[in-house]
């Protein structure tokens, strides 16, 4: 990521957003941090090798921070960061322009 030229905003945007499962994984983890399974769960269809791969995309972009919770077993928690809260704010719209898109239709 970066170092591309672009001619507005919404090239890098999507370069960090881009594919089928970051927004959803951002969504999900907008109001609690979640862990791996609930991720899982929440995202349907995605698989544990693209979970883990989105993730870390996501971590390395600075939009998800992730934590290990010291109990027995271990637990990892996967939380929005500021940067990553700021992206889901901006998607809010075009998520409801797609609601509004999938009921129009034909």
């Amino acid at each position: 990521m970066g170092g591309k030229p672009y001619g507005c905003g919404i090239g890098p945007a999507f370069e960090v957003i881009g594919g089928k499962w970051k927004a959803s994984l951002l969504w999900e983890m907008q109001a609690q941090p979640r862990r791996f399974g609930e991720l899982r769960r929440l995202v349907p269809g995605i698989s544990e090798k693209m979970l883990t791969q989105q993730l870390r995309e996501l971590e390395a972009a600075g939009l998800v921070a992730r934590r290990v919770l010291e109990v027995v077993p271990a637990h990892v928690e996967y939380s929005v960061t500021p940067l990553g809260a700021s992206l889901s704010a901006a998607l809010a719209p075009l998520a409801d322009w797609g609601e509004r898109y999938e009921r129009a239709r034909p």
